[in-house]
């Protein structure tokens, strides 16, 4: 190689690496303008799930409402109906409904806006006015900034009264809670099949409020109990819990808890990763260490998405255990995998009980279980919708469950 040449490659090499810094530097910079960087972004992408949640799909978001910028709502007659349209292309996007504004205001001040269960489509506006400036929520951060670490564990809790007073204003009937500084980035349904442990119950209740409301999550509680004396099936509760609860929201994560797990360490956030997740990694009967690998029972987390790839739980298992397992074999054999926070933080107290009585099929049916992935699930859930309500904490929902037909 002559030196001309030699000059000529080194003068190109360094030419190349002076593009990439430039490309690079144009990359950061839209990164911070845009806001993605925000002051916890890379403690969260080593720390919690970093995610931007796979099943938050604001496109096809069935409450979709955006709207960028300055925004404003022509003169309206009392009761008109206005469609507003917005760009869909800025990633810094927040979806909301206008609350009503006062009639004939010399002097109008900024309307809060938030989401609503009303068509997204459509805002109401209840009195006339000129114009209403409308302040736009942040998106909440990835990280909670209130969250304290380690909880103290309510046992002995307030009656119901005092609870339903303690949390009023602070959630909406049917046991919604969400934040009210910033637009929640996830959308969580709770579900907890229940049946006669009303100690459990108000226990859990009180103190799962507690947590959740410092996670800035957008979430609802639902009970769903078993009607009748025949054996409990646990796994088919909480199909009927997912099934129901899509009912009243297209929820984009679902966590599956039973009734005696407190949770001791509020950063064990109640959202869904990309895999699903084992919530209750160290429970204190256990003292703090994982039974076995597999284990997916107690407290868990599965996107809607997932949870309906796998065909939800089996609904075979009646009586006490082998569904989690089951469902942990399902993971496994749609090419997925459980995830969990460390153990200094996925932390749970459990709720002394009696022991149930055990299914003395469950290794019967765990050993057949994968024949029956496609038609045990979702797919053949049958159940009677008894009784719903929606109270000042939760959800409750009474149902009467219909045993599958042999597959």
């Amino acid at each position: 190689m002559t030196v001309p040449s030699a000059v000529g490659l080194w003068h190109r090499a360094h030419l190349y690496k002076a593009l990439a810094c430039i490309v690079l530097a144009l990359i950061a910079l839209q990164y911070l303008l845009s806001g993605v960087l925000d002051r916890r972004s890379i403690e969260t992408i080593f720390q919690v799930n970093a995610t931007r949640n796979a099943g938050h799909n604001y496109k096809n978001h069935p409450r979709r409402f955006i709207i960028y910028g300055p925004v404003t709502v022509p003169s309206l007659s009392i009761g008109g109906v206005v469609n507003i349209s917005a760009n869909t292309t800025n990633s810094n996007e927040t979806h909301f409904l206008v609350q009503k504004v006062p009639d004939n205001s010399a002097k109008l001040e900024p309307t809060t806006v938030r989401p609503d269960g009303n068509n997204p489509q459509e805002i109401t506006v209840l009195q006339n006015a000129t114009e209403i400036p409308v302040a736009i929520l942040p998106r909440c951060s990835l990280i909670p900034p209130n969250l304290s670490g380690p909880v103290t564990i309510a046992k002995q809790t307030p009656s119901s009264a005092e609870a339903e007073k303690f949390f009023s204003g602070k959630l909406e009937r049917g046991g919604r809670g969400f934040p009210k500084e910033c637009e929640a980035r996830y959308h969580v349904a709770i579900i907890v099949p229940y049946r006669a442990r009303p100690q459990h119950l108000s226990t859990l209740v009180y103190n799962l409020h507690l947590v959740l409301l410092r996670q800035q999550i957008d979430y609802t509680i639902f009970i769903v109990e078993q009607h009748g004396t025949v054996q409990f099936n646990r796994a088919m509760l909480m199909n009927v819990g997912y099934v129901e609860a899509l009912k009243e929201y297209s929820f984009d994560c679902f966590i599956f808890h039973d009734v005696d797990l407190l949770p001791e360490d509020d950063r064990n956030l109640y959202t869904c990763p990309e895999q699903p997740r084992h919530m209750s990694v160290a429970i204190d009967k256990f003292k703090y260490r994982l039974p076995y690998p597999d284990i997916f029972g107690g407290v868990s987390a599965m996107s809607r998405e997932q949870f309906r790839l796998v065909n939800g739980f089996s609904n075979v298992y009646w009586g006490w255990g082998g569904e989690d397992d089951d469902m942990a074999n399902r993971i496994k054999a749609h090419g997925l995998h459980i995830s969990r926070y460390p153990a200094n933080i996925a932390r749970y107290k459990m709720l002394t009980h009696k022991k149930e009585k055990a299914n003395p099929k469950r290794y019967e049916f765990l050993k057949s279980g994968k024949k029956r992935f496609a038609t045990d699930g979702l797919t053949n859930l049958k159940y009677e919708l008894v009784d719903k309500q929606k109270l000042p904490l939760y959800t409750w929902l009474l149902v009467k469950l219909t045993p599958p037909q042999p597959s």
